[in-house]
C-alpha cells in the first residue's frame, strides 16, 4: 500500500484568486470556447454587466457602454462609481461586497460578493477604474495580482461610474473566439428586462420600450395565433402566445438573469397557465393540449434567490423571501387574475387560444392508440436495445455535475463502437442509427411513434412529454463529413425542428466536430480540423511528415477518439435564426424538389480543384509520399444539382 504522508505539511491555503484559477467550474461554469451560449468567456462579460444594472436598478445611470475588440473587453456603465477608498477591496477581496445589506440590493442577482473578482483572477490583463465626484482612481492587475495602482485620487472630469477592462486569459480558456451574436443577444436580453435602460455594443445601440413583449416580437419568426398576450404586476412580468408548432418554448428571467435551465419560477408558471385557462373555459384541458406550441416569457424578483450553481442558469429557491409567499402561489395569484381579466377583455384572443387547445387534444387522441402501441414497444426495445448505450449521470437527475450529461447519436455501429470504447461513462452515451432516418418534413407527430427509431429516440431523451424530462443537457448528432453523413445531419436537425423545436432554441442540439486529418512525424502528433489547420501543422512539423485524412469516424481508433470527445471537445451548437420562418426554411430545403432550389444550389455550387487524392498515400523507403494531386472530376451541373436536390 502507499504511503501517503498526511502531516501538517500537507494542508494547503489557496489564496482567493489561486482558489478560482485551480477550481474555475465553481465560479463560471465549463471555460469553453466561445461556442457556446454559456461559455465562460460570456459569463464573465455578464459578472460585470451585472454590477451595471444593479447600478441602473437602483436609479443611478442610464446607459452602459461595451466595447469587445476581440481580445479586449471594455464596460462603462454610469453609476454612481465604487467608493475610491473600497476600490482594491471590491476587485479582490472574495466576499467583499455592498450586496449584503438586502435593504440596499433586496432583488439583486449576485449576492455573494464573488462576480468581478472571477473576472479578475481568470484575466491576464484586469484594469478597473471608478469616478467619482471629480475623483478617479484606477488598478491594474494581471491574473489577479495587482500590476499597478493609484495609491492616491486623481481629479478628473468624466461622469460618475465604474470602467472595467479585460482579457480572458489564454492559458485558461485555450483557443477562444466571442461570437457577436451571443454577446448581443446578451445585451438585448438586459434590455427588454430594464426598459429605459440603452447599452451601446461596439457601434449598436439597444434599447427596448416594451420589454417582454419586445423579446418575443424579436424572436417568433412564425405569425402568432393571437396577438402577444401581455400583463405586468409588482415584481413580476409575463407575455406569451401561441404557435403553430409542437412542443413547449420558454424565455425566463429571475432578477434580470436569464434562467436558461428555467427552475421553480418557470414550473410555477406553467403550472399556472393551464389552471387559470381551464378555470375560464371551465373546462378540464390536458395540460399538454393546453401548453402545445406555446412561446411565453417570464421575468420575477426573488428577495436573495437560491440558484443552483453559481453561474445561475436554474432558480431553486421556493419562495418570494425568505419569510414570504411561495413563488408558486405568488404566480398562481398573479395569472389568477391579470390572465383572467385579459381573457374577458379580449374574447378574440381566449376563442383563438381555445381552437389551439382543441386541435391539440384531438390530435392527441388521435395518436392515443398508436402512443400505447409504441411505449410497449419501446418497452421491450428498451431491454434488448444494443443501439443505447447509456451514460451513469443524467441532466434531470440530482448529481451536480449533471450538466455535463451528453447523448452522441452516430451514423452506424462503426462509428458507435469508436465512441462507445472512447466515452466517458459517467456523463457520455451512444444511441447509433441503423442507417438514414425518414425525412419528417410535413409529417405530424404520429410518425414519431410509428418509426421505431424516432420513438426510441424521444424516449431516450426522455422528451416525450416535455422537456422537463430531458436526460442530457448535450444532444451531439456525429456524422462522418462527408455526403451522406451531411444528409443524415439534415435529416435528424429537420426532425427536431420538426417536433421538438424547444430542444434547439434552448440551446441543447449540436454537431461534433471532428478531425479531417492527422499530421505526425515521430515525435509529435497534430489533429486538424480544416485546410488551414492542416497547413500551419505541415509547417510546424517541418520536412515529410506523415498526412492521414479521415473518411470516416470508424476509421479514428478509441485511443485517439478519446482527445475529440473529452475537454477539448469541439461542438458547433445548431442555431434557430429569429428572423428565419421555420416552416419557410424547411419547406425550402427539405420539401419538394423546386427550380428556385435548383438555382440556389447552382448558385452555391462550389467545385473543389486539386483534390487530394488520399488513396496514394502512403510511405516508401520508409519516407512519407504526400498524396498526389488528381484530375478535376469531370461532373455536369445537371448531375450536380440533382444530386444535391436530392
Amino acid at each position: 500500500m502507499a504511503d501517503h504522508k498526511y502531516t501538517a505539511d500537507t494542508i494547503k491555503s489557496l489564496d482567493w484568486k489561486e482558489h478560482i484559477r485551480l477550481r474555475p467550474g465553481m465560479y463560471i461554469g465549463k471555460l469553453g470556447d466561445g461556442s457556446s451560449e454559456d461559455d465562460g468567456i460570456y459569463v464573465l462579460l455578464k459578472e460585470v454587466l451585472d454590477n451595471c444594472i444593479d447600478e441602473f436598478v437602483m436609479g443611478f445611470g442610464k446607459q452602459i457602454d461595451v466595447e469587445c475588440d476581440g481580445q479586449v473587453v471594455t464596460v462603462r456603465d454610469l453609476g454612481r462609481g465604487i467608493p475610491l477608498e473600497k476600490l482594491l477591496d471590491c476587485s479582490s477581496k472574495i466576499n467583499t461586497g455592498a450586496k449584503y445589506d438586502s435593504e440596499a440590493f433586496k432583488k439583486s442577482v449576485g449576492l455573494n460578493g464573488v462576480g468581478i473578482k472571477a473576472v479578475n483572477a481568470l484575466s491576464s490583463m484586469f484594469e478597473i477604474q471608478a469616478f467619482r465626484e471629480g475623483e478617479t482612481r484606477r488598478i491594474e492587475f494581471a491574473a489577479g495580482e495587482v500590476q499597478s495602482i493609484d495609491k492616491k485620487n486623481k481629479s478628473t472630469n468624466e461622469d460618475n461610474g465604474t470602467m472595467i477592462s479585460y482579457v480572458p486569459d489564454e492559458s485558461m480558456f485555450k483557443k477562444y473566439r466571442y461570437r457577436n451574436e451571443y454577446v448581443e443577444r446578451m445585451l438585448r436580453y438586459y434590455t427588454y428586462l430594464n426598459r429605459g435602460l440603452t447599452i451601446r455594443y461596439n457601434g449598436k445601440r439597444f434599447r427596448s420600450k416594451d420589454g417582454l413583449r419586445d423579446l418575443l416580437e424579436e424572436n417568433i419568426s412564425e405569425t402568432p395565433l393571437y396577438p402577444i398576450i401581455y400583463i405586468e404586476g409588482h415584481d413580476i412580468e409575463v407575455a406569451f402566445t401561441h404557435l403553430d408548432q409542437y412542443g413547449e418554448d420558454y424565455f425566463s428571467f429571475v432578477n434580470g438573469q436569464h434562467t436558461t435551465q428555467g427552475g421553480t419560477h418557470q414550473a410555477a408558471f406553467r403550472e399556472a397557465v393551464v389552471k387559470t385557462v381551464r378555470d375560464f373555459v371551465k373546462k378540464n384541458f390536458d395540460a399538454a393540449d393546453v401548453r402545445s406550441g406555446i412561446v411565453a416569457a417570464i421575468s420575477i424578483k426573488v428577495q436573495e434567490p437560491v440558484f443552483e450553481s453559481q453561474t445561475k442558469t436554474k432558480l431553486g429557491s421556493l419562495t418570494v423571501s425568505p419569510d414570504g409567499e411561495t413563488i408558486r402561489t405568488f404566480v398562481g395569484n398573479f395569472l389568477k387574475e391579470k390572465l383572467d381579466n385579459y381573457l374577458h377583455k379580449h374574447p378574440e384572443v381566449a376563442d383563438a387560444l381555445q381552437q389551439k387547445i382543441q386541435r391539440s387534444e384531438r390530435e392527441r387522441k388521435e395518436l392515443k392508440g398508436i402512443q400505447k402501441i409504441a411505449r410497449e414497444r419501446a418497452k421491450k426495445s428498451k431491454v434488448h436495445n444494443r443501439k443505447l448505450r447509456d451514460c451513469r449521470i443524467h441532466l434531470s437527475g440530482k448529481n451536480k455535475e449533471r450538466f455535463k450529461s451528453t447523448l452522441f447519436i452516430t451514423e452506424g455501429d462503426s462509428a458507435s463502437g469508436s465512441i462507445t470504447k472512447a466515452r466517458n461513462v459517467q456523463f457520455q452515451g451512444v444511441f447509433s442509427l441503423k442507417g438514414k432516418p425518414l425525412n419528417t418534413f410535413g409529417l405530424t407527430r404520429k410518425v414519431v411513434y410509428e418509426n421505431e427509431e424516432f420513438n426510441l429516440i424521444q424516449a431516450a431523451l426522455g422528451i416525450e412529454e416535455d422537456l422537463e424530462g430531458l436526460h442530457y443537457n448535450q444532444v451531439v448528432i456525429a456524422t462522418d463529413a462527408d455526403v451522406d453523413g451531411m444528409h443524415i445531419r439534415l435529416l435528424l436537425i429537420t426532425f427536431f425542428l420538426q417536433f421538438f423545436p424547444e430542444l434547439i432554441r434552448q440551446g441543447h442540439l449540436f454537431v461534433l466536430q471532428t478531425p479531417l486529418f492527422r499530421v505526425r512525424n515521430k515525435k509529435t502528433t497534430l489533429y486538424c480540423y480544416d485546410d488551414t489547420e492542416r497547413e500551419a501543422a505541415l509547417k510546424t512539423l517541418g520536412r515529410n511528415p506523415e498526412i492521414t485524412r479521415f473518411k470516416g469516424l470508424g476509421e479514428i481508433s478509441p485511443d485517439e477518439f478519446k482527445h475529440f470527445i473529452g475537454d477539448d471537445i469541439r461542438l458547433d451548437p445548431v442555431k434557430i435564426d429569429a428572423n428565419e420562418s421555420l416552416k419557410e426554411m424547411l419547406k425550402f430545403f427539405m420539401g419538394k424538389n423546386t427550380p428556385t432550389r435548383q438555382e440556389y444550389i447552382i448558385r452555391n455550387l462550389r467545385f473543389e480543384h486539386d483534390i487530394l487524392d488520399e488513396d496514394e498515400e502512403g510511405e516508401e523507403n520508409g519516407n512519407p509520399i504526400l498524396p498526389k494531386k488528381s484530375k478535376k472530376t469531370e461532373v455536369s451541373k445537371k448531375e450536380m444539382v440533382e444530386s444535391a436536390a436530392a
